[in-house]
């Protein structure tokens, strides 16, 4: 049987079976070597035990160095279908029917798959600081690879993941050190990368590039929590305050069960906001006109209430199905959403979307729209003392570059598909 014949969803379905009611660890903890022996022929995971090398034998002493099978046992661990319990590996009973179920063992192990940094990153000479932040970097190259229309190339996702190494470590030393410690990440993130593949999440194509499978992004838009097929979902029509020539708006449908502090990131990612900001919501109004209710982050220092308490759905029964979003408070970009339609999600069809829309999105930090209208007023008179400056400033190389009535529905689309929808409290 060659290497990587068994996909690793049937890799962990035949290992319980094979466990039956459990086995005997050895004092350690690990697999038995009779056991791990037995284990690397069934399963078909290609380790070498007892490997000849230069006609030499060099003689397997624990199970942990046929890294194949270990991460298949650390994965059905990490699924919950096994466990170790005095001093035996026994299945979960509670999930023992998982196994019978290929589509939802495959969701089980796609959610899991990041708390097996320890494993996949092993311990060595020169460990990778990605088996310190395993999940967070597995979390954001799935949601990169999400938000993409296109495949993403190796280099991409690297950059991304030593960026969260920086962010979270101090990694100094010599230049030589520096570059030796991107390189053990760049090694250990292409074993993941590659466990994904076989996994059927993801693949690769020609320059190293990486795409979500259409089973890997239907799996990753549930694990983000996307509705259900039935679920209840609001057609919204967001529109910027006083804009004009074009008009800025988007028509949006998106679950109605969506918290406040979600529905915000959504419309970041509609409108074309890079979430630089201060926000809140508005709802409803008192007699002199001032909304009933401010909705945000919690702040001492603003009458907000906790935005993550309540669902779009709970706004709009308690205040009507109009309300306000307010981005920048000191730009002050006022938006108008009007909830346009009842209705439910379907089968085959993602949320949140957006399925309409009209003008580009402002530049951030450019004054609100008085100031937004002035830019446009001085990139199309090439006279204007500012338009040299507010060129440079929008790093573009002529104003022909700027399009205010630019709309690309597949990009936001794209952007939305990463909004992950799960409560956060």
């Amino acid at each position: 049987m060659n290497v990587h014949e068994i996909a690793p969803v049937d890799q962990v379905v035949q290992f319980v079976a094979w466990l039956g009611e459990g086995r005997k660890l050895t004092q350690t903890g690990r697999l038995r070597l009779a056991d791990a022996r037995e284990l690397v022929e069934l399963l078909g995971t290609g380790d070498r035990v007892d490997p000849e090398i230069g006609g030499r034998v060099f003689r397997t002493k624990s199970s942990d160095e046929l890294h194949e099978l270990t991460t298949i046992v650390a994965w059905a661990k990490a699924s919950r279908l096994v466990r170790v319990a005095a001093g035996a590996l026994v299945p979960v009973k509670k999930n023992a029917a998982l196994v019978s179920r290929p589509d939802d063992l495959w969701a089980r192990m796609f959610e899991t798959f990041g708390q097996l940094g320890l494993t996949l990153c092993p311990d060595g000479w020169f460990p990778s600081v990605l088996r310190l932040t395993f999940e967070e970097s597995v979390e954001q190259t799935l949601r990169l690879l999400v938000s993409e229309p296109k495949d993403v190339a190796f280099e991409e996702i690297s950059g991304l993941v030593w960026r969260i190494a920086q962010a979270r470590y101090v990694i100094d030393g010599t230049p030589e050190q520096v570059e030796h410690a991107r390189k053990a990440n760049d090694r250990d993130l292409r074993t993941a990368l590659d466990w994904l593949s076989r996994f059927g999440a993801l693949e690769t194509g020609n320059g190293d590039r990486y795409t979500l499978t259409n089973v890997g992004y239907a799996g990753m838009r549930r694990r983000l929590g996307a509705p259900r097929p039935g679920a209840p979902v609001l057609r919204l029509r967001v529109t910027l305050t006083d804009s004009e020539n074009p008009e800025i708006w988007r028509r949006i449908l998106v679950p109605a069960a969506i918290p406040l502090d979600r529905l915000h990131e959504t419309l970041q990612a509609a409108m074309g906001w890079e979430n630089y900001h201060l926000h809140e919501f508005s709802a409803g109004a008192r007699p002199d006109g001032r909304p009933a209710a401010l909705y945000g982050l919690p702040d001492a220092d603003l009458p907000h209430a906790d935005e993550r308490q309540l669902t779009l759905e709970g706004m709009v029964a308690a205040h009507g199905e109009q309300f306000g979003y307010t981005y920048d408070f000191g730009d002050g970009w006022d938006h108008e959403i009007v909830v346009e339609l009842h209705t439910t999600a379907r089968d085959g069809e993602d949320y949140p979307v957006c399925v309409a829309g009209e003008g580009a999105c402002p530049p951030e930090d450019c004054g609100g729209i008085g100031g937004y209208q002035h830019l446009r007023q001085v990139l199309a008179d090439r006279g204007q003392d500012e338009h040299d400056d507010l060129l440079r400033w929008l790093s573009l190389t002529t104003a022909a570059d700027f399009n205010p009535e630019f709309l690309d529905l597949a990009q936001i689309n794209a952007r939305l598909a990463a909004v992950d929808l799960r409560p956060t409290v």
